[in-house]
């Protein structure tokens, strides 16, 4: 990033200019190949940028829902759904990280520089896009005591309301913290460690991002859910259709009989 934004929209402050210029010197892996046409970003950061772009089209066309995942189907759904996606790929990278850490700290005794750097980036990338993924799988926390005792057209109130409410959020947050999220973007504003990544630079427009996604994924749920029959979230409302549909979709062989907590347990238990 730093290198389209000298190519594209370079500090006009001077000093801003070098030490962002600095920055990217510093950090480029390709240090000895030239720009494209005269500037700093050179074929890899453009085959990265595009590659970026392809990799989410492509993604967005051709992610299928998995059977126990929410029916609703919609553009919006479709992306939250990918996002999701990327974010399980994602824990397995977090995992394997602190996994080599780990195994390098307490057995080699040759701890990395980065390790819990990458950690704390990518758990703050799947924090907030696996809200996304909830959002859009209605698995989020509810406190359904009222929202269960009521009928459909109340529940629309309930639903209604609470929209508004994230909706409002997501705007007073988004408009409050624009400008010190495009700053830090701006400036490519990094760690300050050894390894030095830019997680501000990253997460605090990423933050914005996710919580105007969440907002927008709010008002889809609610159009989409709008004609649905009545809800009921409580777990006394699975009937015997309902068990059986989910034993089918988890395999019959592991999933027995209800325990006295109501939970599912194992048929070798």
């Amino acid at each position: 990033m730093p290198a389209f934004t000298l190519d594209f929209y370079p500090p006009t402050d001077e000093s801003q200019f070098d030490k962002l210029s600095a920055l990217f010197k510093r950090n480029d892996v390709t240090p000895n190949m030239g720009g494209l046409f005269g500037g700093f970003a050179d074929i890899v950061d453009w085959l990265a940028a595009i590659g970026v772009v392809a990799f989410g089209y492509l993604g967005i066309r051709t992610v299928q829902r998995a059977g126990m995942e929410f029916e609703s189907w919609r553009a919006a759904d479709r992306l939250a759904v990918f996002i999701g996606r990327v974010t399980m790929m994602l824990i397995v990278l977090l995992t394997s990280v602190m996994l080599y850490e780990v195994i390098l700290r307490y057995v080699f005794e040759a701890p990395t520089l980065w390790a819990n750097e990458l950690s704390l980036w990518l758990a703050g990338f799947v924090f907030l896009c696996a809200g996304l993924y909830a959002m859009q799988q209605r698995s989020h926390i509810r406190i359904v005591l009222l929202y269960d005792a009521v009928p459909r057209s109340v529940q629309r109130i309930f639903d209604t309301i609470s929209t508004v409410l994230i909706v409002v959020f997501a705007f007073f947050l988004i408009y409050g913290g624009y400008g010190e999220a495009f700053d830090k973007f701006y400036r490519w504003e990094t760690f300050g460690t050894a390894f030095d990544p830019p997680i501000p630079a990253t997460m605090k427009p990423m933050v914005l991002f996710v919580v105007g996604m969440v907002a927008i994924q709010a008002v889809i749920n609610l159009v989409s859910d709008w004609n649905a029959e009545e809800v009921h979230y409580g777990g006394e409302d699975l009937d015997e259709e309902e068990i059986e549909r989910i034993k089918a979709q988890v395999a019959n062989e592991g999933v027995g009989d209800l325990d006295v907590t109501g939970q599912h347990v194992s048929t070798k238990d």
